[in-house]
């Protein structure tokens, strides 16, 4: 006999580890209408730019739904620009990342989606990049040796040696260090060579498509704070040197960096764009009596939860309950309901009869726990001061605090706005706080 409900919770958890939702096809089956204003704010932003005022940096919590936003923006413009969006882990070892390999990894996605969308740039110009892009990623250690391939390559089968191509540099470019390491001693002394070739790629590329070029660079805002201090704020000016637009991610934590902020608002001219954590209760109202959460916020959480999530498979109450324990930080909520939906799986499996099962209270119960020692596991006696501290004065003693940053970069602190700028707990981090008689 078939398990429907086995069935069921296993495409639920399937459903739930699609975040963020970047392809056309994931994000007609789970985006839901969210942070509309923003997309409003972004494409004003693009349109009414100037060629010297063309870069945007792009801000928020992570998890909060900047990746599934700027996928959509750039769907929706993608009929008036020709819109490169990638993910920078994609290209290059987070942990290595710098302003050199930024502006290489551009390089590389510009002409691959070139390529993917048959542009047609002229042979010449084609064969001049192919061979700039081999050279620069060649070690004797390299299978990648693409000058002879072009010579021989014929139009016929472009499109097949293409993309093996760009599947060998970019692999390359991701594990080898030594190549990275070259390519940025090479070009930190001279920089203005990797931007001119850039700006003759992008300069192809608009001649061939007759669009505007608009490169959107993901996942930035997930590297550790030191090094996109060292990106940002020695290296603003280099980034900014490609004569297209670009928009930046940045984790939010390092923009309560007053002089890095100076820096990113100076060199952008105030196209400094936010995205925050939903705000369920007005600050404070949390912790009264009967408190009612803001219906609005809690049905847009709702149908990202149904989207994926049938409301079969879940008491009401329990995913109103659910919603509310993610802050507001939508990474959480899907987090939340994973783990949900995956206890489930193992109770289903353990009573392979039973098609009863949902996610009860006892099952929230139960996730919630294991996602508090989750939580509980790297915090020592500094970190408890500073949550207590945020906790109780819903702001940091000291905003620049080494510790305090990186509770909000981990999401152990949850920054709100309203007609005012506060700071919350994670609810599940609350209740921490809670069990240690700290609050």
């Amino acid at each position: 006999m078939k398990n429907y409900r086995l069935e069921s919770f296993r495409t639920a958890f399937q459903n739930l580890q699609l975040l963020p939702l970047v392809t056309p096809e994931q994000l007609k089956r789970f985006r839901v209408e969210y942070g509309t204003e923003l997309l409003e704010k972004l494409e004003q932003l693009v349109e009414d730019c100037s060629p010297h005022n063309n870069k945007i940096i792009f801000t928020g919590h992570r998890g909060s739904g900047k990746s599934t936003l700027l996928s959509e923006f750039c769907r929706r413009i993608g009929d008036r620009y020709f819109t490169v969006f990638f993910s920078i882990a994609d290209v290059i070892e987070m942990s290595d990342v710098n302003h050199v390999n930024i502006l290489f990894a551009m390089a590389v996605q510009l002409m691959e989606t070139a390529e993917e969308r048959q542009v047609k740039i002229g042979s010449k110009t084609r064969k001049d990049l192919y061979k700039w892009f081999s050279k620069h990623t060649y070690t004797e250690s390299s299978s990648l040796d693409s000058g002879v391939e072009i010579e021989a390559g014929t139009e016929a089968g472009a499109g097949v040696w293409f993309a093996k191509f760009f599947t060998k540099l970019k692999a390359t470019l991701k594990a080898n260090s030594v190549i990275r390491e070259e390519i940025k001693t090479e070009f930190a002394r001279r920089i203005s060579d990797l931007v001119d070739r850039i700006n003759d790629i992008a300069v192809a590329i608009e001649a061939a498509s007759g669009q505007k070029v608009l490169v959107v660079i993901d996942d930035l805002d997930k590297l550790d704070l030191d090094i996109v201090d060292r990106v940002y704020r020695n290296n603003i000016n280099t980034l900014f040197q490609p004569s297209f637009q670009i928009i930046y991610t940045i984790p939010m934590a390092a923009t309560r960096d007053k002089q890095l902020r100076g820096i990113l608002r100076n060199a952008t001219n105030n196209q400094v764009q936010s995205m925050w954590a939903m705000k369920f209760f007005a600050r404070g109202a949390e912790r009264m009596p009967d408190a009612k959460p803001v219906p609005q916020a809690m049905e847009v959480f709702e149908k990202i939860l149904y989207k994926r999530m049938p409301h079969q498979l879940i008491e009401q109450k329990v995913a109103q309950k659910l919603i509310l324990q993610s802050g507001g930080a939508l990474r959480e909520l899907i987090r939340l309901a994973s783990q949900c939906c995956q206890l489930c799986l193992v109770q289903l499996r353990r009573t392979p009869d039973n098609q009863d099962i949902i996610v009860t209270e006892e099952i929230l119960q139960q996730a919630l726990t294991n996602l508090r020692i989750e939580f509980t596991e790297p915090l020592g006696k500094n970190d408890y001061q500073v949550l207590a501290q945020v906790y109780n004065d819903y702001a940091p003693e000291d905003g620049m605090n080494e510790t305090f940053l990186d509770l909000l970069h981990n999401l152990y602190i949850l920054e709100y706005r309203n007609d005012d700028l506060w700071f919350g707990v994670h609810p599940i981090v609350e209740e921490i706080l809670q069990k240690r008689g700290l609050i």
